[in-house]
């Protein structure tokens, strides 16, 4: 495994942290205003694949003697740059209202700037999280890695989706009911 693939892999690491810190201060700020927070029971399997991508990047790469492949490396690598980006174009966009946990704060509309403009793509920071998950381990040839998560990351995404999907429904105005006529 090539030294600079172990820096790449704990700078997205440090990314994370950076994460978990906004996290945890718009999570104070939501609560505060009095936000409700969903889907606890799945979150910490969502942090455990997180993390586990990190750890078996590194294992499969050093451990298997994956090779860096550069006409595979380098698109993968723009490919975690640019997932990077549109990350972090997601936090900006959500503000305070962005966080790791699923947490709504009652009177607050959904966000309709920067990414979440796009009608057609509901749900960008996990197109970004998708996209990383299986770019970063293939940056190095740690296929298996990259095949694992991928599955994992699509069963768990159901379930946050639906889980972000029913907690964002309550912020929308209920439509009113339609009486029947005879």
């Amino acid at each position: 495994m090539s030294s600079w693939y172990l820096l790449l892999v704990l700078l997205v690491g440090a990314e994370r942290l950076a994460e978990l810190v906004v996290a945890r201060r718009n999570a104070r700020w939501s609560l505060a205003r009095g936000g409700r927070v969903f889907g606890r029971r799945h979150y910490p399997w969502m942090v455990a694949l997180h993390t586990g991508l990190l750890a078996a990047c590194l294992l499969e790469a050093g451990l298997a003697g994956r090779p860096f492949v550069p006409a595979l490396g380098w698109p993968m690598l723009a490919l975690v740059v640019a997932a990077q980006g549109l990350r972090w174009w997601c936090v900006t966009s959500l503000g305070p209202q962005w966080n790791t946990e699923v947490i709504v704060v009652p009177g607050l509309s959904l966000v309709a700037r920067g990414p979440y403009r796009l009608a057609w793509l509901r749900h960008p920071n996990y197109v970004a999280v998708a996209v990383e998950g299986a770019a970063l381990p293939l940056v190095h040839g740690a296929w298996v890695t990259a095949v694992v998560f991928t599955v994992l990351n699509a069963a768990l995404m159901v379930v946050r989706i639906r889980c972000e999907n029913q907690a964002l429904a309550t912020l929308a105005p209920r439509p009113a009911a339609r009486e029947a006529t005879a």
